[in-house]
This record gives structure tokens, sequence and C-alpha cells, in this order.
């Protein structure tokens, strides 16, 4: 099936819509979002940069080819090969979409479009992804908008965090040491942190994927490496958002309260989330050993826990959408309240 052409199918949907979700949460999140129209723009040049990964790519295929230990080139293949086209080619959106910045303009602009970015290179590799694998295409949906979705998201963020960071000096504490200093590292980090995140997350998973004889306690590890590497990623990403939106607080009530909202939105996503995921990998790995093992029944056990955890995990995520749309609605009054306050004197 044409990539382009599984689009308006429920398999497109289901790889497009986490992405959509996430950039939706990322501009809500923002006190004063950017213009739609450049969010939008780096959300589909992101996805259209897949195109340059060839490109990048070539200089560093002699690399692969070299190193005798096939650890070694493993991991040359995961920082050349994988991490750093597909960082660079983010990268490149970002500058591009901020390059005309507004004057004035909230640090936190930047941070948007890294993650538009970053969601629209996420939702058409999702895209490529479920449609070469059709015939598992749901259980693969499940795991990748919980993980590698929002992974690539973070990185798009961190990368636009430092690049605010770096542009905006002093005003975002680069003068705490050496001011020049930190104004370098910050530039340096714009490219080397997400490269590194990158390629931390993926040598395990392309370890496991071309050494299918590696043993079970070997195969737990990396895999786990590779989960946490994940999650530590979109830790990380949330911090520096803290630390890009700590000079830009909210100065009003009702700016305060409608950031307090959106932090209530992102626990019970982040709740919803993991339950879903756990739910998921209770199911799909119970099946999994019914059908090698058909004799150990053992585990279909499980499978009634994770249906009530994936339960659990899209009840927290309709009580987040309700938390929003009633939240939004009862801030929006009160707005119109204090504007039409003065005129009633």
């Amino acid at each position: 099936m044409n990539l382009l052409a599984s689009l308006p199918t429920v398999i497109g949907t289901a790889a497009v819509a986490p992405a959509l979700l996430i950039l939706w949460l990322v501009i809500a999140a923002d006190e004063r979002p950017g213009p739609a129209p450049k969010i939008w723009t780096a959300f589909v040049l992101g996805a259209a940069s897949i195109s340059l990964l060839g490109v990048i790519r070539a200089p560093f295929l002699q690399l692969f080819a070299t190193p005798e230990n096939p650890w070694i080139a493993q991991a040359m293949h995961s920082v050349f090969g994988v991490a750093l086209p597909e960082e660079a080619v983010k990268i490149l959106v970002i500058l591009a979409i901020s390059a005309r910045r507004r004057p004035f303009a909230d640090p936190m602009d930047t941070v948007v479009y890294g993650a538009a970015a970053g969601l629209g290179f996420a939702a058409y590799e999702n895209l490529a992804y479920l449609v070469q694998h059709a015939e598992m295409w749901r259980a693969l949906a499940a795991l990748r908008s919980v993980l590698t979705v929002p992974f690539h998201g973070a990185l798009g963020v961190i990368a636009g965090a430092y690049l605010a960071i770096a542009r905006s000096g002093t005003a975002l504490g680069a003068h705490r040491h050496n001011r020049d200093w930190a104004r370098i590292s910050s530039w340096m980090l714009v490219l080397l942190a997400p490269l590194g995140l990158h390629a931390a997350f993926d040598f395990p998973l392309l370890t496991l994927q071309r050494n299918p004889d590696i043993d079970s306690t070997t195969r737990l590890i990396l895999g786990s490496a590779s989960v946490l590497t994940g999650f530590c990623s979109i830790a990380f990403a949330i911090r520096l958002v803290r630390r890009v939106g700590r000079h830009h607080a909210p100065r009003t009530d009702l700016a305060r309260q409608r950031l307090g909202q959106l932090r209530r939105m992102w626990a019970l996503l982040v709740v919803g989330g993991g339950a879903g995921f756990i739910g998921a990998v209770f199911v799909l790995t119970s099946v999994h050993h019914w059908l090698v093992n058909p004799d150990r029944n053992a585990s279909l056990v499980l499978i009634p826990i994770g249906f009530v955890s994936i339960a659990i995990g899209i009840a927290l995520l309709v009580i987040t959408t309700a938390i929003y749309i009633l939240g939004r609605n009862r801030m929006r009054g009160t707005a119109q309240g204090f504007s039409s306050a003065p005129g009633q004197g």
C-alpha cells in the first residue's frame, strides 16, 4: 500500500493521530502560542524532511563496514546511520522556521516549533512502519504511540529548547557561570543532546533486531535500556520546557489557573498512557506465549489484567479531554467576565 494512499484509512489515522494529539497538548501548554501557520509548516516540513535522510547518511556509509567488532559497527550505525541524519534534518527544519522571529518573540515559540518538527517526522515514520507491517498494525500503533512518537517529539523539544537558550543568552540563565561558554555549549547541545539520546535509544533495539539469537537475559536488559532511555528523554524534555517557561511565568490569576489545568492534563495523560502501555504489553505478551507454548496457559491470566489496565488508560484519556473542554469553557467565561467588568461600571 502506498504511504500517501493509506492516509485516509484507519491505519493512516492510527499513525498520525498520536502525533497530532501530542502537538495539540504542546501548543495548549504555551501561554502565548506562536503563529499557527508556522507551527503547521514545521509539522509538515518535519514529515517531509525524511526525504533528506539519504543525502545526509551517504557520507557515512563507509563507516558501517569498517569495524570488525559487530558491537562497534552497530554503535556507529546507530549514531551515523540513524540518529545523526534524523536529528540533523529536524534541526534544519527548526532553524528554517525560527529564522525570522517576531519582535520580542517568546522563546517558547522555538520549543513548540521543535515539537512540531519532531512530531511531523514521527507521524510520517509511524505511517511507514504501520503500512510496512500491516498484519500487526494495531499492536504496533499502540506501542509506538506511547513511546516512539512522544520520543521523537521530545527530541525536537530538546533541540528547540537549547536553541532558545543559546539565542536568549542571559535571559535564560546563561550568565550563571561563564556567559560565553554557556552560550557555546547551548549551541553544541542543540545537536549533541538529541543525537546522544537518539543513539542510546536505537542501539539496543537495532542490536536486538539484528541478533535474534541473543539470550533472554540480554534481550531483557537491552529492551529495558531502550525503554528507560525513551522515557528519560521525555522527562528531560519536560524539564527543559519548564526551564524555558520559568522565565515567562504567568502573571495573572487566570493564566495561573490555565497552567494548573494543563499540568493536571499532562499528569493524567502520562498515567493513562502508561496504564495503556502496560496493559498492551500484558495482552500481547500473554497471547504470544500462548501461541508459542499452547500447553502453558498460565500466561492467559495476565490478559484480563491487561484489558483492565487498557480500560483505565482509556478512561484517564477521556477524563483528560473532559478536563480540557470544561476547564477551557469555564476560563473563557471568566475572561469574558473580567473584560466586561469595566464597561459595566
